[in-house]
């Protein structure tokens, strides 16, 4: 298929539910670290409260600055590098993690199989793109990106047939090869080229270790008090963030002689953990992206910032 794709409207995903996580007050300052589309951000300023947002894709930051949004400060930059730009403590901040619906739909960014573009999937638009990835990773390499960021259980089929149709330059070509390489029926739920495309993007925009990253700046970030509310929308992700919060609340499974618990003697950087929400029926109807979104909660203590970033060996 071909074309840019018709640009669906952007609906912020869980929007109640993170506004009451939250809890912007007026006068408060609140950290949008993925501004996208600008969906929180105009929800927590309808509260009075000012916001200061991130987003690292060149796009997003020039059509909020071409909206001009009273009380709100946008940031080029990678949420990962938030401190630098603040000059204190803030009230809350929100994670939106992943790719965004308004990238998936532009088909000349190379994020979607659904159009035919080249492939790039670079979400700050520079550095290595996808096509250098695929035509010049050796195939040990491919595979094990397919098989830890994608889940692909026939990642290292997948990656001999990538390797054997190089170069490869645009997302058709990509879908076509793993498609093949997996055998693909028309009827089938799921397109077998999903996993690839989300495993090579995660790869080339670091997401994970932008999240880890990310994380550790918003336990420094955030004062006492301070809300914390992070969407996710794959288990990966949801993963590192349910660790992190588990770990920095105190509430790590014990360990043992050879494996300490992790924090140990460190006082909680995080409380009031609150179990994962997910969209109700009403909402996935609205918005079929809200399925496989989880948001995840905390409130900031008192207590310094654990400072190490101890989900390394996730991300890496």
């Amino acid at each position: 298929m071909t074309g840019s794709g018709a640009a669906a409207p952007h609906i912020p995903v869980l929007l109640d539910e993170v506004i009451a996580a939250l809890a912007p007050a007026p006068g408060e300052r609140i950290v949008d670290a993925t501004f996208g589309a600008g969906g929180y951000t105009r929800a927590i300023l309808a509260t009075g409260a000012q916001v200061i947002a991130f987003d690292r894709d060149p796009d997003a930051i020039r059509a909020g600055r071409d909206a001009h949004i009273a009380g709100l400060t946008l940031v080029h930059s990678d949420f990962s590098a938030l401190e630098a730009a603040l000059d204190g403590p803030v009230d809350g901040l929100t994670m939106d993690i992943g790719v965004s619906s308004m990238q998936l739909d532009q088909a000349e960014r190379g994020f979607s199989f659904q159009f035919d573009g080249p492939l790039d999937m670079r979400m700050a638009q520079e550095g290595p793109s996808a096509a250098d990835f695929v035509n010049e990773a050796d195939e040990e390499a491919i595979a094990d990106v397919l098989y830890h960021y994608g889940d692909e259980p026939k990642s290292r089929r997948v990656a001999r047939a990538i390797v054997a149709a190089r170069p490869l330059t645009r997302t058709a070509e990509l879908a076509h090869v793993v498609r093949k390489a997996l055998g693909h029926r028309p009827h089938d739920k799921k397109d077998p080229a999903t996993r690839t495309f989300q495993a090579i993007r995660i790869h080339v925009n670091r997401e994970l270790g932008e999240l880890a990253d990310g994380l550790a700046a918003a336990e420094r970030a955030l004062k006492p008090g301070g809300r914390l509310a992070i969407v996710t929308f794959h288990s990966l992700e949801d993963r590192l963030v349910k660790r992190f919060l588990r770990d920095r609340s105190g509430n790590a499974p014990g360990g043992s002689r050879h494996v300490p618990q992790a924090g140990v003697g460190r006082p909680p950087s995080f409380q009031k953990v609150g179990r994962g929400v997910r969209a109700g029926e009403a909402e996935v109807a609205r918005n079929p992206r809200a399925r496989s979104a989880t948001l995840r909660t905390a409130v900031r203590t008192a207590a310094p910032a654990w400072g190490d970033n101890d989900l390394a060996e996730v991300t890496s």
